[in-house]
């Protein structure tokens, strides 16, 4: 039976609902356009693979490493205002990108710390959309599924309409147009008016370090969340990581950024599929489901390894989006149900800096392992490691067996002590 606050909320659609589900269809159009510009880009000033997984790397590394603290502060202060913030940091930091491009003054340092500028603000940014959501929505898994479509219709619009913006116009080109998607989304979080927190819902009165503390034990006591964040690190290091640098560069490569750009659509329009089929399907054990969902990545990194043409690459990317979509959404909607409100941002915080600290890692090595045994073997690797990964979900009891939460639950040690581990208390 849902709370109270949840029954006087819409299933999923309503104004509110609606302004930011263009906020982050937005932001994921911007996104999804960024590595074809550091890729196209990075290559026409003379720089290699390393270059451009270095320039990712940057931003991951920043966004990674301070997340935890955006958690805290999203549980402390208006996570609307900090997301508008963070936005308009972005705008200015991908305004003076495009200046360096129009310029043709591109050294790779300067491309650094603008990333690393972004994975600061986006660190501020991410938190606030894990409360954001139950917030606007009672059905939690539709909206996270509505929400999933939209960032998979900008995934499968930004990557073709960055191509274009190479081709006809320049790298520049592609960050003025990243650079207006956060000054809409800042417009649509303005307009956007959340309903009050739940009573109880923001941490006030304890200090910073003691916040961070609690979240880290909350975080720790649930032992599904703490083994997929486990097995994620490896994922992002021999999988996700080297995947996006890689087939950037392996495209353009062979096939040019309209090739890449036509790629980067499908593996949108799979994401747009899995978002669809996660709206109908709803399993009792979310994570199991989502977790064989999980084996149809493989496609993409090993299609590509394989040296495929475009169509069969774009095919094997069609079915990675819909596996990865639907582990998307049912991994979005166990964390932001079977989590106490009250500590939500900084949960997700920990749940975001985990998934995400090692891809900084796989970027920045893809270069060198791409050196040593070839593009084309690693990808091979990475398609191979991403059935491992899968696997290896549903290999623990508590990530296999944990039972769907309809609303958020009580802090466990504020719970009955009834569930056993591997159920909702994880």
């Amino acid at each position: 039976m849902p709370d109270r606050p949840a029954a006087g909320r819409r299933a999923v659609w309503s104004r509110d609902f609606a302004l930011f589900f263009v906020a982050r269809a937005l932001a994921r159009l911007g996104d999804t356009m960024l590595p074809v510009a550091l890729a196209a880009g990075l290559l026409q000033y003379g720089y290699g693979v390393g270059a451009v997984g270095l320039a990712m790397a940057a931003s991951a590394a920043a966004f990674a490493g301070l997340v935890v603290f955006g958690g805290v502060i999203a549980d402390r202060f208006d996570t609307r205002k900090l997301m508008i913030g963070a936005d308009l940091v972005r705008l200015g930091a991908q305004s003076l990108a495009a200046a360096l491009f129009f310029t043709g003054h591109v050294v790779l340092w300067q491309v650094c710390v603008i990333g690393a500028v972004n994975g600061v603000a986006g660190a501020v940014f991410q938190p606030g959309v894990a409360s954001t959501v139950p917030r606007l929505a009672a059905d939690v898994q539709g909206a996270n599924g509505a929400v999933r479509i939209a960032e998979s219709g900008a995934q499968l619009a930004g990557p073709a309409l960055a191509g274009l913006l190479v081709a006809f116009a320049s790298a520049g080109g592609v960050f003025v147009a990243h650079a207006a998607t956060f000054a809409l989304s800042a417009l649509c979080l303005l307009l956007l008016r959340l309903p009050p927190d739940a009573p109880g819902g923001r941490a006030r009165g304890a200090g910073f370090r003691a916040d961070l503390a609690e979240g880290w034990r909350e975080f720790r006591s649930r032992t599904w969340l703490w083994a997929v964040i486990v097995i994620w690190c490896v994922y992002m290091i021999a999988v996700w990581g080297p995947t996006v640098p890689l087939v950037a560069t392996e495209v353009v490569r062979e096939h040019g950024p309209h090739a890449y750009g036509l790629i980067n659509s499908a593996l949108g329009a799979g994401t747009v599929l899995g978002g669809l089929l996660a709206l109908r399907l709803r399993p009792r054990r979310m994570l199991r489901a989502g977790s064989v969902a999980l084996f149809a990545f493989a496609c993409f990194p090993a299609s590509v390894g394989a040296g495929l043409g475009v169509g069969a690459i774009a095919a094997g990317a069609v079915v990675a989006g819909t596996g990865m979509s639907v582990w998307g959404v049912m991994w979005a909607t166990s964390v932001q149900t079977q989590v106490a409100p009250d500590v939500l941002n900084r949960i997700h915080a920990y749940d975001v800096a985990g998934s995400l600290a090692m891809m900084p890692v796989g970027q920045a090595l893809a270069g060198p392992a791409a050196t040593a045994l070839g593009a084309d073997r690693v990808l091979q690797i990475g398609g191979v490691m991403s059935l491992v990964v899968a696997a290896a979900l549903l290999c623990v009891p508590a990530v296999r067996g944990l039972v769907r939460a309809d609303g958020p639950v009580p802090r466990l040690r504020d719970a009955v002590p009834a569930a056993p581990a591997g159920h909702r208390a994880g």
